[in-house]
């Protein structure tokens, strides 16, 4: 067997790797095919991944922190492939200024993620783990009479916060429902918003009208805590907040204290600031809250799709090619790049 062209890893730890990425082996059949390895290291810091990917080509990686400091510190470096849509663990200004291609893969899992933002939505309208929870208990009566207040779902008003390619599959959803839908999206222009069949508002108004507000924004500087105290005192307090973005666009101490001052009726949460969320968390005994350990865009489907995308971004740029993906697109590549015919 001859030796290989390329070196490629997976620096991240053990514990985080979900089963189905262990064997890396849809992995491994595409790049063998462009003569690369594929190899795995268990790494949770910065030292752990500089030490096991001193000599890597490529890096793959879910969690693991690539800063300027890992950057910086691998020579041999010409790409690192985010597994999902986010890209908040990977500097990406440091990976330009080191000449490091950083992608991500922003289509994998548009309609599960679209899927399980509206099953939340609707949780938290049918008052799913409140009500399943007083049956199991016995509470029959107290259940059936409890929900009798609740509003239809039609004709109330989503409003979305991010209304990109998964933002724009929930405002469809929302339709199909009767519910109205708005937007607010700095980088959306009103032309656009209109083929998405959505109105744009400002985000002030948005939280004020809307009776669910779905949060599907990134995790940059700019939305880091976008919404807080100011903004969840702005919403209805018959309103619920439905976040399948990022923990961290939400301030959730300021979202506690909404809960429990009943700022708002409840939340449907799919990602927290920390994770794994904290067994001490106050959200985790608060029965007007639907949790999900951040796995909207988990089906088997999806995640087969990831992988291919993964793998298949890697070859291309050790190959000579650009990604379909990059978000750093001021990046001068450690090797000549052609776009693909």
């Amino acid at each position: 067997m001859s030796e290989a062209r390329f070196k490629v890893m997976m620096a991240e730890s053990k514990s985080w790797v979900p089963a189905s990425l262990k064997m890396l082996d849809v992995e491994a059949e595409v790049l063998a095919k462009v003569g690369a390895e594929v190899v795995t290291a268990d790494c949770r810091t910065e030292d752990e991944v500089i030490r096991a990917a001193k000599d890597a080509d490529a890096l793959l990686v879910i969690f693991a922190p690539i800063t300027r400091k890992v950057l910086s510190s691998l020579p041999k470096l010409k790409v690192v492939v985010r597994y999902g849509v986010g890209y908040d663990t990977i500097d990406v200004d440091a990976a330009a200024d080191n000449g490091v291609v950083a992608v991500n893969i922003p289509d994998f899992c548009l309609e599960e993620v679209a899927d399980h933002a509206m099953a939340l939505v609707l949780a938290c309208a049918r008052r799913l783990v409140w009500s399943t929870e007083g049956v199991k208990q016995g509470r029959w009566g107290e259940v059936q009479m409890g929900t009798i207040q609740n509003p239809s779902l039609f004709e109330q008003t989503l409003g979305v916060v991010g209304c990109g390619n998964i933002g724009s599959r929930i405002v469809r959803r929302a339709k199909s429902f009767g519910l109205r839908t708005i937007a607010y999206d700095p980088y959306l222009d009103k032309s656009a918003a209109s083929k998405r069949g959505v109105t744009l508002v400002g985000l002030p108004e948005l939280l004020k009208t809307s009776d669910y507000v779905c949060l599907q924004t990134p995790l940059n500087q700019e939305t880091r805590h976008m919404i807080g105290e100011k903004e969840l005192k702005q919403m209805k307090p018959t309103a619920y907040l439905i976040n399948t973005a990022r923990g961290a666009v939400v301030d959730e101490p300021a979202l506690i204290k909404a809960l429990r001052e009943k700022w708002i009726a409840g939340a449907g949460l799919d990602v927290f600031e920390k994770e794994p969320i904290d067994p001490n968390n106050p959200l985790l005994k608060m029965d007007n809250v639907v949790l999900t350990p951040h796995y909207a865009v988990h089906t088997s489907t999806a995640m087969k799709r990831l992988r291919l995308s993964v793998a298949q971004e890697a070859a291309r740029v050790l190959t000579g090619k650009w990604p379909r993906h990059w978000v750093n697109k001021g990046v001068k590549p450690k090797v000549p790049l052609a776009k693909e015919g």
